[in-house]
């Protein structure tokens, strides 16, 4: 993947300045060299950060607090990309982010605003890596460890800060948590290409596959565990059909979709009486089915007798409740006549005798109006006499139904007491008409259960399926691949040790992918990392693999692994030898042994060699004390100007500034 850092940026919170800018050359090893306390440690932390880190790693106090952005432009196959974030504050990380892309970023804007988050960032440089989709669970519930390739992943490859880059116990970057070891070994055959997205659908589709086989041999085993209840059950019910007389028996055994069809028949009858009765009915039979007939009529007919004579009931009392209101409303409107009767010729009013024409106009009225109520009042509203009689006549009728109901049962009984045939047919056709009712239920199963013939076809199915990506998947031969991989790793690792300052460069080395760590093959025994002495040893053996796993991904066709490789302080562990101070300059510059400057001069060779092999494909940064005379001369080297007497990551005007403002 080519994906390389053009430029590492700083947006000042001083709207004064403009932003800081570190430009960095595509395809060579670039070497910041510097005093202590300039900010090159912080490199590595500010172009995680704006690759989409969780946390923000950046050192607080000097760089935070005069820093409002940090941003990275990167160089990509699909043009450059700048990748800006926010400064958190107090929180540990923000997703606040700017992105600009263009085929190549020249200007820069001088202030910013968030225009995306960190997860969209994320999103595109999976994409850029063109990562598979699908997670390492290989269809199944995953968990935390398992789940699909990102680019965040890829750090371990990218970054040596100086706590690593000769540590004896810790090989890539932030495997010192268990987080980020486990996923590091998940990935591992993923980046090496013993894992292809390929394999991984492939294996998707084994295990989806397996899932949906095993949910049809469930099936299939409880249709085929069912198999001889199902034919007892449909075999019983086609004798009890044939003893009620509802099929007649056949002259041969039936299969059972032939059991069926004579059964779905049955069902769909709706004379099932006179079916039954046509072959072995006598005359008594006959007779009861007429009185049947005929208790269903007279049932009928008694019902609507009921009805009509409880309609006309009610009728009748409500008239008589209407006379009783009528006779209270004539009682209690007598007081028309009293009024009358008691107003003197003298006086207007009969309560009080007073004349006035009101008064007397008012009592003309009521008395009006009272006597137009009591004649309404009055009037004889009598129940027609045909409704007497027509009362009479269906109460006479209902009793005369009623005795032919009675009739006919006693009949009914009768007959059924005289003939046993005819009791025995009387239950046989209510248990028949049973029967149907069940049958036409259980017919459903029936039906579902016979149309399951498919189901054994689709098992044989899904098991061809699974055999053959069983065995293409052997074929690829995963563990295979990554062998063959790690022996690859190791062999251009055992290329670069020898050029190193290491002490035993001839003993064969092998990259532990589920240890994290590196094994020393001796003559007598095999020593991992950590039990190897020396600082020497350890900064070769991580320049080693390191290198080499970028010369094994450079290799392939198609690798998501960015190209570009950051080391923090590598010539650490010569600094502290035989330093001799010289006290007329104020950054304390240091003097090596010449073995030691030969050491680390063997390193910065062996960078360059690698780089320049890589034909442009491949950068390095160097962030160290070592100066340019240490590396200089080297072919492919390339340094920004040295951070010292007051030249940092941060300008100094920034930082003063501030100052002056306080």
């Amino acid at each position: 993947m080519f994906f390389q850092i053009r430029s590492i940026l700083l947006w000042p919170r001083n709207p004064a300045f403009k932003p800081r800018r570190l430009r960095f050359d595509l395809g060579k090893v670039n070497v910041i060299s510097g005093a202590s306390r300039t900010g090159k440690s912080a490199v590595i932390p500010i172009i995680d950060y704006c690759l989409g880190a969780s946390t923000c790693s950046i050192p607080v106090n000097t760089i935070r607090k005069h820093c409002e952005w940090f941003g990275v432009i990167v160089a990509t196959g699909q043009g450059d990309k700048l990748l800006a974030r926010r400064e958190p504050g107090a929180q540990r990380s923000t997703d606040d982010m700017f992105l600009m892309e263009a085929e190549t970023i020249v200007d820069i804007p001088s202030r910013i605003i968030k225009n995306t988050n960190a997860e969209a960032v994320k999103r595109l440089l999976d994409e850029l890596a063109a990562l598979s989709t699908l997670d390492f669970s290989s269809g199944e519930e995953s968990t935390g460890f398992d789940g699909r390739p990102s680019f965040r992943d890829l750090a371990a490859f990218t970054f040596q800060p100086q706590n690593i880059v000769a540590n004896p116990d810790i090989l890539f970057f932030k495997t010192n948590s268990y987080e980020h070891r486990e996923r590091l070994r998940k990935i591992f055959p993923y980046v090496l290409g013993a894992v292809t997205p390929s394999l991984m659908a492939k294996q998707f589709e084994l295990q989806r596959t397996k899932a949906e086989l095993r949910r049809k041999e469930r099936e299939l085993k409880e249709a085929q565990n069912v198999s001889a209840r199902w034919l007892a059950d449909l075999t019983a019910k086609f004798s009890e059909a044939q003893e009620l007389g509802l099929t007649a028996k056949p002259d041969q055994p039936l299969t059972r979709e032939q059991m069926l069809e004579v059964l779905e028949e049955v069902v769909a009858r709706t004379d099932l009486t006179i079916s039954v009765s046509m072959a072995t009915i006598s005359e008594a039979l006959k007779e009861l089915t007429e009185l049947e007939r005929e208790e269903r009529e007279v049932s009928r007919e008694l019902t609507t007798l009921r009805h009509r004579l409880e309609e006309m009931n009610r009728m009748h009392i409500g008239g008589s409740q209407y006379d009783a209101a009528m006779g209270l409303q004539r009682g209690r409107l007598q007081l028309s006549a009293w009024l009358t009767g008691n107003a003197q010729d003298e006086a207007d009013c009969p309560m009080c005798g007073s004349h006035t024409a009101s008064a007397r106009s008012k009592l003309e009225v009521l008395s009006t109006r009272l006597q137009e109520i009591e004649a309404e009042a009055g009037i004889n509203k009598e129940i027609p006499a045909a409704f007497d009689r027509e009362l009479q006549r269906v109460t006479a009728e209902l009793g005369v139904t009623t005795e032919r109901l009675r009739a006919v049962q006693f009949r009914k009984r009768a007959l059924s007491g005289r003939s046993k045939e005819a009791s025995e047919r009387q239950f046989i056709a209510k248990k028949a008409e049973r029967f149907v009712g069940n049958l036409e239920a259980a017919m459903d199963l029936h039906r579902r259960l016979g149309s399951d013939s498919g189901l054994v076809d689709e098992v044989g199915k899904l098991r061809e399926t699974v055999q053959r990506l069983d065995s293409e998947l052997k074929e690829q031969d995963v563990d295979s691949r990554k062998r063959r991989a790690l022996n690859v790793v190791n062999s251009y690792a055992g290329r670069l040790l020898p050029s190193l300052d290491v002490e035993n460069p001839d003993h064969p080395i092998s990259l532990e992918i589920n240890d994290l760590t590196i094994k020393v093959r001796g003559v007598d025994r095999d020593d991992y990392l950590s039990e190897i002495g020396s600082g020497s040893n350890w900064l070769s053996y991580h320049l080693a693999i390191l290198l080499a796993l970028h010369q094994f991904y450079l290799s392939q066709p198609h690798n998501p692994v960015p190209g570009f490789l950051v080391l923090d302080q590598p010539s650490q562990v010569y600094f502290p030898k035989n330093v001799l101070k010289n006290s007329d300059e104020e950054a304390q510059e240091l003097q090596l042994r010449d073995e030691d400057i030969e050491a680390v001069h063997k390193a910065f060779e062996v960078l360059s060699k690698v780089v320049l092999q890589a034909d442009g494909k491949l950068q390095v940064i160097v962030l160290d004390h070592a100066s340019r005379d240490l590396w200089g001369d080297i072919s492919g080297i390339v340094g920004l100007k040295e951070w010292r007497n007051g030249i940092k990551l941060v300008p100094m005007k920034w930082i003063q500034d501030d100052d002056t403002t306080e």
